[in-house]
């Protein structure tokens, strides 16, 4: 299978409120995917139309499967954990691991208890004794015991603090990304996954403003502290956005900057958050932040 997810012009409509509109993208293997976009922008409702919670309209194939007709095919081979992810307070995490060997034929007990040695969760704990931390990692223990193809994710470390985030991460990187599967990631916390990612989709109300992989965006955008004298000239090139960096005035290109630009600034890698920012701020935030 080339590619582990496929949509064409794929739609998804509440009633009137259009909240996936007509995206066209592809996922192939091996990739480590953040799905970016601000609360409304149709995160959640592209990862539940992917796992055949939600129907549209257009054309939308996961692991080559249609999510609503297929979907018990489907989740034989797909990792999900939503935003609203609970596991029961008054089981006991070896009941769990009983539990989920009955309901999923490709779910390896045996792996659940060696990634759960990574962490400070005992086979004999209750859930309702752990911290939130330890339950979301106690979470992806289980989920990715199972042998699967992709993982989806929605605000897997909503609420937890950076170490608990770091050390779920830290799992999910080391012990279930192996260059064949791929994990498609919903979060806030732009900055601290950048590092992990392979690729970046930006959704802005609704629709796809950005499908890239990281090292092409590293190539294609650039962006250009400068002295506040050359403000004028900077404004008038019309940058992506315009921002401040270390105190200093910044903008960011798509592409390079003119070249008579070249001699009033210095160049710098923009970060990830600077190019959602440039790409989901409405123009007139970004003149309020000039």
């Amino acid at each position: 299978m080339e590619h582990l997810i496929e949509a064409s012009g794929f739609s998804l409509r509440y009633g009137r409120k259009t909240a996936v509109d007509n995206l066209s993208f592809h996922i192939p293997k091996g990739r480590v995917v953040g799905l970016l976009g601000h609360n409304g922008a149709g995160k959640t409702s592209l990862m539940k139309a992917m796992v055949g919670l939600h129907g549209g309209s257009g054309s939308l194939k996961v692991l080559g499967l249609d999510p609503i007709s297929q979907r018990g095919e489907l989740l034989e081979s797909l990792s999900y954990i939503p935003d609203v992810a609970v596991l029961p307070r008054w089981a006991r995490v070896h009941e769990l691991i009983t539990l989920m060997s009955g309901l999923q034929p490709k779910f390896s007990a045996e792996r659940a208890r060696k990634l759960l040695t990574r962490t400070s969760v005992g086979v004999n704990d209750k859930v309702k004794s752990l911290s939130k931390g330890m339950v979301t990692q106690l979470h992806l223990a289980l989920i990715a015991a199972i042998d699967s193809k992709l993982m989806i994710l929605d605000e897997p470390t909503l609420g937890l603090d950076v170490m608990s985030r770091k050390s779920f991460y830290e799992m999910l990187i080391d012990e279930w990304c192996d260059g064949e599967r791929s994990v498609i990631i919903s979060t806030h916390q732009v900055e601290e996954i950048e590092s992990l990612l392979s690729d970046v989709m930006m959704l802005d109300e609704g629709k796809l403003v950005l499908n890239i992989s990281l090292e092409e965006m590293d190539s294609r955008f650039v962006a250009l502290a400068h002295d506040p004298a050359a403000a004028d000239a900077i404004a008038d090139a019309h940058p992506l956005l315009r921002y401040r960096q270390q105190g200093r005035p910044a903008a960011l290109f798509d592409g390079a900057p003119p070249a008579h630009l070249e001699g009033v600034g210095q160049r710098f890698r923009p970060s990830l958050v600077d190019l959602f920012m440039a790409l989901t701020r409405k123009p007139e935030m970004q003149r309020q932040q000039a």
